[in-house]
């Protein structure tokens, strides 16, 4: 009598090796992956293979993606209320779907949402009105300051130089701010959007630079709907195709100054803060992603045969599989780290998010390069989706800061820590 046991297979989650999700948790990835499977992935498909002046034009599938959005109740912030490190777990299980589902529409679903919800942090009621039901926009980029806004710290820069104001530029007047210039083209949802987050340089009465040639800058909600507002026509680009992007042009555009949510005092908090947000939120994007296009070459080494076997059945399958997968969780880590220390730390800081966008979306270029060759030729049709996410993983690796920037500013981060608070000392 034999009194071998046979291991049982562990149990995991949809998306991966989660242990103990709660009754929300779970109901929450259930619910968003039917959205995703169901509603995201058929539109994003559709949207790609449109001409950039038909895929957000009235009525088209765009569009349609987010009346269903606001019907399935994807308008708002599903973390409001919850503990930190609670709300950075739900957070990673929501981003981490609509990544899976479509990371174009994942990107215009969450820009799309900024406006309003740093309406709602500002507590001012008018502009809270003024962002509801509306689709937004972050505008914080433009043609000739592009990564230029990322930087921090003036010892960055080379010696000497000051910061870069860009030609977008605030003016603020007692009742007054005023804005001149444009966008650069890659603003996510800028030729559709109805309201703007606008991040960018400002002058108080005082000119844009302090003494230490750092800019000014601020943060205010701008409707897209008022005098000397134009924009520019949609980008034909490589990948997220479904994201609408383009340039804003401003012409001596006039808004209240209540409209102001951060001005020269605490602006530059705010604006980590945004960016330490936007870059977890690029994060649990990527992983979205990287486990979609793993889950594609999975099916299809169980389907395909060659030399007379699966292919799935073969070692050197095998051992491939194992790369790709354990890249995939590494990706989920390293979103769950950066977004739990974002929600959870006494002072977060938007370089380490940084690098945590960095490693996610060059660990998914890995990812769906060895998926898209573990299913050979057909990878590289329109038949097999995995060609689209190859080209939207390709946008991820500049979108929201180019990775070896990034990683730039991770780098001296490291260093000031050591510098000045002993970090790393032993």
């Amino acid at each position: 009598m034999s009194s071998h046991i046979t291991v049982p297979l562990p149990s995991v989650a949809p998306t991966g090796f989660d242990a103990g999700l709660n009754e929300v948790e779970t109901a929450t990835q259930q619910g968003l992956h039917r959205f995703a499977r169901e509603v995201m992935r058929p539109l994003g498909r559709e949207i790609d293979r449109l001409t950039a002046d038909k895929a957000y034009a009235p009525g088209s599938p765009f569009w349609q993606f987010h009346a269903e959005a606001m019907k399935a109740g994807l308008s708002g912030d599903a973390t409001a209320g919850l503990p930190p490190d609670q709300a950075a777990r739900l957070e990673g299980i929501v981003i981490n779907e609509l990544g899976w589902g479509d990371a174009g529409l994942a990107v215009s679903l969450g820009a799309g949402g900024l406006p309003a919800l740093m309406a709602q942090a500002s507590g001012n009621q008018e502009l809270i009105d003024l962002t509801l039901g509306k689709l937004g926009c972050w505008c914080a980029t433009q043609p000739d300051r592009g990564s230029d806004g990322l930087t921090l710290y003036a010892q960055e820069r080379f010696p000497g130089s000051k910061a870069n104001k860009g030609n977008l530029q605030a003016t603020f007047t007692k009742d007054e701010v005023i804005f001149n210039g444009q966008s650069s083209a890659w603003v996510s949802n800028g030729p559709v959007a109805q309201v703007a987050l606008m991040d960018i340089v400002a002058d108080y009465g005082e000119g844009f630079h302090d003494a230490q040639g750092n800019t000014f800058g601020c943060n205010v909600i701008v409707p897209l709907d008022i005098k000397g507002v134009s924009r520019g026509k949609p980008l034909e680009k490589l990948g997220k195709r479904p994201l609408p992007q383009g340039e804003i042009f401003f012409d001596n555009v006039r808004v209240p100054r209540r409209f102001a949510i951060a001005t020269r005092d605490d602006y530059e908090l705010k604006h980590a803060h945004a960016w330490a947000h936007a870059g977890t939120a690029m994060s649990h994007i990527a992983s979205g992603l990287a486990r979609a296009a793993f889950e594609m070459a999975l099916a299809y080494v169980h389907e395909r045969r060659q030399g007379g076997a699966l292919l799935a059945d073969l070692q050197l399958t095998q051992y491939r599989l194992g790369g790709i997968g354990t890249q995939v969780e590494a990706i989920r880590a390293m979103a769950d780290r950066v977004a739990r220390f974002t929600k959870c730390a006494a002072q977060p800081h938007p370089y380490f998010t940084a690098a945590g966008k960095a490693f996610c979306c060059s660990n998914l270029m890995q990812v769906v390069r060895e998926s898209l060759q573990l299913m050979g030729g057909v990878g590289l049709t329109h038949e097999f989706p995995i060609e689209k996410l190859l080209r939207d993983a390709q946008a991820m690796q500049i979108e929201d800061g180019e990775n070896h920037l990034l990683q730039m500013h991770y780098g001296y981060l490291l260093s000031r820590l050591y510098q000045q608070e002993g970090w790393g000392r032993g």
